[in-house]
């Protein structure tokens, strides 16, 4: 639908609502007066009432003639009376046809009527109650209706009665206004280019989605700024005098680049196009601006100007002449370096447009074979062709290199680059290294070490007699051949992946077998490195080969002796549990027996004799201590350890649960202990053995052990201190030994702080101890973190 059909439908918006504002008003002078004398009549006589039927008339007759439709009705819908529009609108005649409104109303509105109808009991009237109607042909209508309530002269409510407004073409044209303002609103929203609505003081409105993700602000936030609040005026006196022309409603449009302040302080730069947005006086009532972020685009244009600024720079600077000619041969670049190397007077950048085939004709003089130098140019230009590495002679003794580099543009021929290079130095150099070259030839035959050149192909290209006595061929069974076809290594794949190294660069040093053809297995280490020439390309592979078979031999002696180790200590391990399990068996049954001889000869042994039963059952019960400290003894290793989080804390209180402590004994930690990562059995081993042993030794009637830690940048290193009976100083070191112990406790294996001695050592700590006969002993150890 265009503008000027929105323009109609308003036009006829306008008069329907001019048409119903007359109607109410000439309603709502009839229903006073009606009021009025209605009134007067409850005041008056019999007479009075006749009167009233004659008004009521009256205004039935205005009613049946109003423009709009009039309807009156009993209380449960049913119609009484209606004029000639309401006839003609609803297509019923009340006359003819029983109508129920309540009939008519869609059902999408029916408990809304309800709820209005309810409205009009209570208060006596109903405004602008609108509702969709079904009327005759089953047509949908939209109406507006303004109604009240009909008494009798007791004000007791028999009916009611009200206009009836088409609103139908209202209703449609509002909608039409709200889906176009729905799809406008999506087009907006989901516009890839940023658009903010602002008003006559540049405060912005509404912002889409896009500036909002363009700026990284919310619906909320940007409406806190104007337009100038997030850019940075860097406009030339042209762009402003055009803003201010949109200020002042010169121009309606124009577009320009701003820059946009991001919400976390960056800028964006946006190609801005503001336009003007005029009421019907033509003054401005709204701009509105669409941003596209073109940051990424200026940027890659600054990029660009930088490269083409630091490409001219670095062809003014090169150490190499350059001289770039178009497909007609006329000079389109060159260099200071080239204009040096050819003695040219003239400045680089006035050389520009010159013709190089006279240029050449009149310089030919400067090389030492003139003639063959310009049929040498002329032969590459026609042959478009590249060429690198042409000698050039000068006719002054200077060597030149030159490159030659057509360029084509979309297939098509666009010119030519010549690059020159004095080389004079370097060719000098090269005949020099040469002479170097052979000076060291005769050190390289005679040296121990075995020398050998590949080329990239692994083609031999040179061999001292080392390599050939280590390799056991003659240099002629090697040179021009490839080496992994002559050498037998066993390890192909190393050889193949160190020549992709060298093509890199790259210098190793690794190990092969290779059988020697004498049949017997060596073992060599090679050095490597690439080769290269003088422009410093890989031209192949340079390697010194050392016999390291006697050492590899030793080393696998050394790995075959650590595994027989190994599996002996295994064998130890499984013994001390055979032998473990073989005597407990026998003092199982000696244990037994003697229990046995106690219990049925009881009566018959005098003291002596159950003494000496109960001395063998401790003596028993010792060797069996014996035995189990000698098993977890050996069974402590490196290999079974299962690291966690162990804290220290919980593992002294499951101890101090579960040994014995002697009542007149006190067990304290003077600090917070801390958690550290180990294997929890063989901490609480370890501090099982030593809490044990603290709490047996003291003598005194108040005993007391204390438990400390403190912590160093490597190791936590812990204190176990009791008020023993203390331990001599030539003991300190014997009492870690296995089978060791001091004092005539006779349940005492002497193995427990061997086992303490072992987990430490395990944790790469120490133990130690201080001590003072009849004072007490302080154990510490350390664990490394």
């Amino acid at each position: 639908m265009d503008n000027k059909e929105i323009v109609l439908l308003k036009k006829a918006l306008d008069r329907q609502i001019r048409a119903r504002k007359q109607a109410e008003s000439i309603l709502e002078a009839k229903s006073k007066e009606l009021f009025d004398v209605t009134h007067h009549l409850k005041e008056t006589n019999n007479r009075l009432e006749n009167l009233l039927s004659e008004k009521s008339s009256e205004i039935d007759g205005i009613f049946i003639n109003i423009i709009d439709p009039y309807v009156v009705m009993d209380l449960f819908g049913n119609v009484i009376k209606m004029n000639n529009s309401a006839k003609e609108f609803l297509g019923f005649n009340s006359n003819t046809n029983h109508i129920n409104l309540s009939d008519l109303v869609h059902e999408d509105y029916i408990e809304y009527t309800y709820e209005s109808f309810k409205k009009l009991m209570e208060v006596g009237s109903i405004k602008n109650y609108r509702v969709k109607l079904i009327v005759k042909q089953g047509t949908e209508k939209f109406v507006e209706v303004n109604g009240s309530l009909i008494y009798d002269k007791n004000r007791h409510p028999v009916g009611a009665q009200g206009i009836i407004r088409d609103i139908s073409q209202e209703t449609e044209i509002k909608k039409l206004l709200a889906e176009q303002k729905k799809q406008l609103d999506i087009i907006v929203e989901n516009s890839p280019i940023g658009i903010i609505l602002t008003d006559n003081n540049k405060k912005i409105i509404k912002a889409n989605n896009a500036f909002l993700n363009l700026v990284g602000c919310s619906n909320f936030e940007i409406k806190k700024y104007t337009l100038d609040n997030i850019t940075i005026n860097e406009e030339v006196s042209a762009n402003n005098s055009i803003t201010e022309k949109i200020s002042e409603g010169e121009i309606k449009n124009t577009s320009l680049i701003k820059k946009f302040i991001k919400k976390d302080g960056s800028l964006l730069s946006g190609k801005t196009t503001i336009s003007a947005v005029k009421t019907a006086n033509g003054s401005i009532d709204y701009r509105v601006a669409l941003i596209e972020d073109i940051t990424k685009e200026l940027e890659a244009e600054e990029r660009l100007k930088a490269s083409e600024n630091r490409l001219s720079s670095l062809i003014a600077n090169l150490n190499t002449g350059i001289l770039v000619e178009d497909q007609n041969r006329k000079i389109a670049l060159t260099n200071k370096i080239f204009c040096e190397v050819f003695n040219i007077k003239i400045p680089p950048e006035r050389l520009k447009g010159f013709d190089c085939t006279k240029a050449m004709e009149s310089s030919k003089d400067l090389f030492r074979y003139p003639e063959e130098f310009i049929e040498r140019v002329n032969k590459i230009v026609e042959e478009k062709k590249l060429v690198l590495g042409d000698i050039l002679e000068m006719a002054d003794g200077r060597i030149l290199q030159r490159d030659y580099i057509p360029v084509f543009k979309n297939d098509l021929y666009n010119g030519h680059l010549w690059t020159y290079m004095d080389i004079t130095i370097s060719k000098n150099y090269k005949n020099n290294l040469e002479k170097q070259k052979e000076k060291y030839s005769s050190i390289i035959a005679n040296m121990n070490l075995g020398l050998v050149e590949v080329d990239n192909q692994d083609v031999i290209q040179m061999v001292n007699q080392s390599f050939c006595n280590l390799s056991g061929y003659a240099e002629d069974e090697l040179l021009n051949k490839k080496a992994l076809e002559v050498i037998k290594v066993l390890n192909k794949n190393i050889i193949n992946e160190k020549t992709g190294r060298r093509l890199n660069g790259e210098s190793d040093s690794y190990e092969i077998e290779v059988l020697h053809p004498s049949g017997e297995l060596k073992h060599w280490l090679i050095s490597g490195a690439p080769r290269y020439d003088e422009r410093g390309n890989v031209i192949g592979s340079l390697g010194i080969h050392l016999d390291i078979t006697n050492q590899k031999q030793l080393e696998l002696q050394k790995e075959k002796l650590v595994q027989e180790l190994e599996t002996s200590n295994q064998g130890l391990q499984e013994y001390a549990h055979i032998v473990s399990h073989d005597l407990k068996s026998p003092l199982r049954s000696i244990s037994a027996l003697s229990s046995w001889l106690i219990e049925d000869y009881k009566d018959i042994l005098d003291e002596t004799g159950k003494k000496n039963l109960s001395m063998m059952q401790e003596k028993v019960e010792a060797m069996d201590n014996l035995i189990d400290g000698i098993l977890k003894y050996s069974t402590i290793n490196a290999d079974n350890i299962e690291t966690t989080n162990v804290n220290i804390n919980e593992v002294i209180t499951e101890i101090t649960d579960i040994i014995f402590i002697p009542a007149h004994v006190e067990v304290k930690v003077k600090n917070t202990l801390p958690t550290i990562i180990a294997d929890r059995t063989k901490i609480h081993q370890l501090f099982q053995n030593l809490l044990s042993n603290a709490v047996v030794h003291i003598e005194r009637e108040k005993g007391l052990v204390e438990i400390g830690c403190r912590e160093t940048s490597t190791h936590w290193e812990f204190s176990i201190k009791d008020n023993g009976v203390g331990i001599a100083k030539e003991y300190h070191e014997k009492i870690f030994k296995i089978f060791q112990s001091v004092g005539n406790k006779e349940k005492s294996t002497g193995i427990g702080l061997s086992i303490v001695k072992k987990i430490i050592d395990i944790y790469k700590g120490k133990i130690w101890l201080e001590s003072e006969i009849g004072v007490g002993t302080t154990f510490l150890f350390t664990l490394k973190k």
